[in-house]
């Protein structure tokens, strides 16, 4: 058996399990949703590090080794499975390709969660569109622009080039977003009208003991020390005013922050959905969690999906 045949193999085997488990679960309440563009996606979204294997882990690197064995094809299979057994309807990642083919199989063998993908090509280039078509033609349901990308283009003036990312996407039919860890990102977008569909911006705020401390928030996130949202109360206050829709990631700081504390402070300070990486342990105990949560939040945003 070559190696074709056996990832192949290895998927339909456990992918006919764990999507005969999801169509066999019926929430006995629903996991609230929000419009993006046309699509209905869940408050919750399947957040793609641990697929992807990019843990954030700081100093400790065998955690990105131990995810690797962990989360290998056959159990992120399991992991998308059991998201949408529970209410989760959506996830998001970027586009290496082993992690984008586990998601076309298992979108080949049934699964119907939908896909909100960051392609990791040089904006402005030819590639860069390739990517996005590519991704469309597989079936993916929204591109939005990476944030790694989005930061540096900010920071050298370069909105035009965010526009046209944004463009690009919508060229092909799909709603199309914003991600950033640089608040400046949205401040810039909103203030020159750039047309996207939504943004995905970091947001946590400081209260663990590894944050940082003020004299270390340096740049607009740091994995040393860790943290991805540099001014959360500034967060709160731009996001307040913006009308598209918001989805927050990074909002346990890579783990430091407990779900519980997340999820609240997120919600209620104007987040619209939020990216949630979990492994697949963590999934039926985080959606109940949130679903607990979220009938008693009180906002001074408007939900803007």
């Amino acid at each position: 058996m070559d190696r074709r045949t056996f990832f192949t193999t290895s998927l339909t085997a456990a992918g006919a399990l764990t999507l005969n488990a999801a169509s066999a679960t019926d929430p006995k309440s629903p996991l609230p949703v929000g419009k993006i563009g046309g699509l209905s996606v869940s408050r919750m979204l399947l957040g793609g590090n641990l697929l992807t294997h990019f843990t954030h882990s700081r100093d400790l690197q065998y955690v990105y080794n131990l995810t690797a064995h962990y989360n290998t094809d056959e159990k992120i299979m399991e992991t998308l499975a059991l998201a949408e057994a529970h209410g989760i309807n959506t996830v998001s990642m970027h586009n290496p390709p082993r992690p984008i083919a586990v998601l076309k199989e298992y979108r080949r063998q049934g699964g119907k969660i939908q896909w909100i993908i960051c392609p990791t090509a040089a904006v402005g280039t030819e590639e860069y569109a390739t990517q996005v078509k590519d991704l469309v033609d597989s079936g993916c349901e929204a591109i939005y622009l990476w944030g790694v990308h989005a930061d540096a283009l900010a920071a050298r003036g370069k909105i035009d080039l965010i526009a046209k990312a944004v463009e690009v996407a919508k060229d092909v039919g799909v709603p199309s977003g914003i991600g950033c860890h640089d608040l400046n990102v949205v401040i810039e977008c909103e203030k020159h009208k750039v047309p996207c569909d939504f943004y995905i911006k970091t947001f946590h705020h400081h209260n663990y003991p590894s944050g940082p401390k003020p004299d270390q928030l340096t740049a607009p996130y740091a994995e040393h020390p860790g943290y991805w949202c540099r001014d959360p109360e500034k967060t709160i206050a731009v996001m307040k005013d913006v009308e598209k829709p918001w989805m927050a990631f990074k909002i346990m700081a890579a783990g430091a922050i407990p779900p519980k504390d997340a999820f609240r402070y997120v919600f209620e300070n104007g987040a619209d959905h939020a990216l949630v990486g979990m492994f697949d342990f963590e999934i039926a105990e985080d959606v109940a969690l949130l679903k607990s949560i979220l009938p008693a939040v009180t906002r001074s945003r408007p939900w803007r999906s």
